[in-house]
């Protein structure tokens, strides 16, 4: 992976985060504009940049094999990291109400918002298309074992299936059909999808820079003390073993450099909102998603320098 190129996508999100700061001084962000901006980040732009992506790459047998390949990958990436997360809190934090939230905030990642645009900056569409496809999995995770950790009655309902069912999984599989019988868009709808795409990644940081400004000193010092845990699973071991899983396994260099980009991912920008679905903590579910984002701007080119070295 070219650094130089890393560096200046990170340059690039962090100006965009500081817009989105200067942004909420100039309008109270609440829950409305909150929502507003959510919805057409989840479903209009990401839907868009999926598509935008699988109509870029041309489509075979081994294109498909791989991208079942990446999703089964991308769950057993994103349990290994709860499942780590949840031991480390168990051994730090053997009485904390909080075990559940911090294991999903060590293993699941912002690969939406982020990932996607970054790996499709880093990589083109093939990688974006990848990249997708790891969200897909990470989507499947956090409504299959993270809805079933969250929920109290630990059932695994038609509820839970019907909130894995959002657009950017209709996108993916409407993609794929779509490629699968080979049939091309017009060109009016590939040129509105490619620029509804250019959508994701400003507003996705906009809203990141405008989460920022929301947090509470108070808030930030109470859970300050746990959050370290999460932090340290999801920037740095996490994507360590993962370096590790490539060497092993060897899988194509687009494929393996679009996991490790994943893998290195902050906190997934929704967890406050999981977390308010299931009356669990949604405040250290926001605090950790702006930490993390914050952090990574520095973890990610320093982890990608590492990888470049020691592992591609």
């Amino acid at each position: 992976m070219e650094l130089n190129v890393v560096i200046q996508s990170i340059v690039i999100i962090s100006l965009m985060i500081m817009i989105g700061a200067i942004l909420s001084r100039t309008y109270h962000f609440n829950e409305d504009t909150r929502s507003v901006f959510i919805s057409i980040i989840v479903n209009v732009a990401m839907p868009c940049i999926i598509l935008s992506s699988i109509f870029h790459v041309e489509m075979n047998e081994n294109t498909f094999k791989m991208i079942v390949f990446v999703f089964c990958l991308s769950i057993l990436i994103n349990a290994a990291g709860i499942g780590l997360g949840w031991l480390l809190s168990a051994v730090f934090y053997r009485h904390s109400t909080n075990n559940r939230e911090l294991a999903l905030l060590s293993g699941l990642g912002n690969t939406g918002f982020i990932g996607i645009p970054l790996c499709a900056v880093l990589f083109g569409p093939e990688g974006a298309l990848y990249a997708a496809i790891f969200d897909a999995g990470v989507d499947f995770t956090i409504w299959t074992l993270g809805a079933l950790m969250l929920q109290r009655n630990k059932l695994f309902d038609f509820r839970t299936v019907k909130s894995m069912i959002n657009m950017p999984i209709i996108a993916i599989i409407g993609g794929l059909v779509i490629a699968y019988f080979h049939i091309k868009p017009p060109f009016l709808i590939i040129n509105l999808v490619d620029q509804l795409a250019a959508l994701a990644a400003p507003l996705a940081m906009f809203y990141i820079g405008m989460l920022v400004m929301t947090l509470k000193g108070t808030k930030v010092k109470e859970c300050g003390s746990k959050v370290w845990l999460p932090l340290t699973t999801k920037l740095f071991i996490l994507p360590a073993l993962v370096a590790l899983l490539m060497i092993f396994l060897k899988p194509e260099q687009t494929i393996a450099q679009t996991i490790l980009v994943q893998s290195m991912m902050p906190t997934l920008t929704l967890a406050s909102i999981l977390f308010a679905k299931y009356s669990a903590d949604e405040d250290i579910g926001a605090i950790t998603t702006v930490l993390s984002t914050l952090f990574a701007l520095l973890t990610i080119p320093i982890m990608i320098y590492l990888v470049n070295i020691y592992v591609l």
